[in-house]
């Protein structure tokens, strides 16, 4: 991983990690938090402070002393919290961020939603419908860009396709075109290509905002990791018996092949930090490396 600022950095730079796994084992917490202890390690000059908040088990959410925010997946359903209060406060906690973001434009707040914090944001905003799919999504699969996936930050050096982790029994679809067009919001990616199969493809990745941008696949998901995870006997059962022996022997060969899920995992969250540090630090940025 390559050094995302050459900086000296007065203060550190302060990110929020907010779980959504509800107490649940998961690889996802694991894998953000050594993604970003490499970012700072490749950092000269600069060091993190990151917090996490359990926003579904312990009802925590973050305030607006942040740089940044990272908002994780997680499982069940995007609906299962609706009405309590750890869903109530974490969209205040998002709509806080956002009216901050439209008063103080100068040093906005970035934020990222993974899988499950895409969907939720998708709710929010009110952007696409969230449905269940008619069967899971579990793999390594294709992510096609759109016209604005062509020019989002967070894509830079992907090729089109680009392969991503995708673990998924919901989905965004029927885009909402007027409220994505009141909120200047743009859908930067779709689900792989299925001819024979006459549905629509799932949106996997929506820029709300300058600031604000959602993916529904992991691009925290690191082969090695996720190799020895899925290798293990438990695992091996519980998914073969979901996806059936070629699709399990068909994810352990791209998790051996470095041109599948390594780019994705070496570029979409480095690029996220790289920009949310440029804008949360603007008198610092003539010396950002880009």
């Amino acid at each position: 991983m390559h050094p995302l600022l050459s900086i000296s950095t007065p203060t550190p730079v302060r990110i929020a990690l907010l779980d959504l796994y509800d107490g649940e084992p998961n690889q996802g917490m694991r894998a953000l938090r050594e993604l970003l202890a490499a970012a700072e390690a490749a950092t000269p000059g600069v060091t993190f402070q990151l917090d996490a908040f359990d926003v579904r088990a312990k009802d925590e959410v973050p305030d607006l002393r942040y740089d940044l925010y990272v908002s994780s997946g997680g499982p069940g359903s995007p609906f299962d919290g609706e009405g309590t209060a750890w869903e109530l406060d974490y969209f205040r906690w998002m709509e806080r961020v956002w009216n901050y973001n439209a008063n103080a434009p100068d040093r906005p707040k970035h934020v990222l939603c993974i899988c499950h914090s895409f969907q939720m944001m998708c709710r929010l905003f009110d952007v696409a419908e969230v449905t269940r799919r008619r069967s899971p999504s579990l793999g390594i699969y294709p992510v096609h860009k759109t016209e604005a996936g062509m020019r989002e930050p967070l894509f830079d050096d992907l090729p089109d396709p680009f392969f991503a982790a995708d673990f998924r029994r919901w989905q965004a679809v029927e885009a909402r075109r007027d409220h994505l067009q009141d909120l200047g919001a743009a859908i930067l990616a779709r689900e792989k290509k299925r001819p024979h199969v006459d549905l629509e493809r799932a949106i996997m990745g929506i820029r709300i905002s300058p600031e604000i941008v959602g993916v529904q696949f992991h691009p925290e998901a690191d082969p090695p990791g996720m190799r020895v995870h899925f290798r293990k006997p438990p695992q091996r059962v519980t998914l073969v018996d979901k996806i059936g022996e070629r699709k399990y022997e068909r994810l352990l060969h791209r998790l051996d092949d470095p041109t599948y899920l390594m780019p994705t995992y070496r570029r979409v969250i480095p690029h996220f930090l790289r920009d949310a540090i440029r804008a949360a630090r603007p008198e610092e940025s003539a010396s950002v490396d880009g």
